[in-house]
């Protein structure tokens, strides 16, 4: 039984020291820990410092809630060069489930989303979450569901698509090639 303590002691001093180490190399606006959806888990973002992010806010109940399918073959096409896709679901446009269960539900069960998925959270206005106030100073808000925001590995150069820009068009395709270079 202290054998076990002292390990669970040992870990969890590893991935406080290791968080530490993180926040202390990362500089720009990712250097932020979000809970994950459905999960006490949380994400410091840095930890995909030097690579390509993919920051998309999503809604379970949007007309665009297909792009999930699309951005999950991103995810899997382009994720052993480095692009790292982020999803964020939000209220803001009135077509999230109330209930984080259902939102989980949507992404995991009904679309097989394997990218990271963050808790529900706002993107626009004064409570928007630090990655889109961020990108809403850079950039825009997002005016709907399913804004892209491709950021650049080294975070300055962020790239804006609209809702009605598919995952898998040529132009989304092209700029995250762009960006894997």
């Amino acid at each position: 039984m202290l054998n076990k303590l002292l390990t669970l002691t040992l870990i969890s001093s590893s991935l406080l020291l290791s968080s530490q180490v993180l926040a202390a190399t990362c500089d720009d606006f990712t250097n932020v820990e979000l809970r994950k959806l459905r999960s006490q888990d949380t994400l410091n973002l840095c930890q995909f410092k030097n690579k390509p992010l993919l920051i998309v806010n999503t809604a379970s109940n949007c007309g665009f809630t297909g792009q999930f399918e699309d951005l999950e073959k991103l995810h899997k096409k382009y994720k052993d060069q480095g692009l790292v896709v982020l999803g964020f679901p939000s209220d803001d446009f009135f077509q999230e489930e109330d209930d984080e269960k259902d939102t989980a539900k949507v992404c995991f069960v009904n679309y097989g989303v394997t990218f990271n998925m963050l808790a529900t959270s706002d993107v626009r206005g004064d409570s928007a979450n630090p990655i889109f106030k961020h990108l809403g100073d850079k950039t825009s808000s997002p005016k709907w569901n399913f804004y892209k925001y491709l950021v650049s590995a080294d975070r300055q150069t962020i790239t804006r698509f609209n809702s009605r820009t598919k995952p898998l068009s040529d132009e989304m395709v092209s700029a995250v090639e762009k960006a894997l270079q």
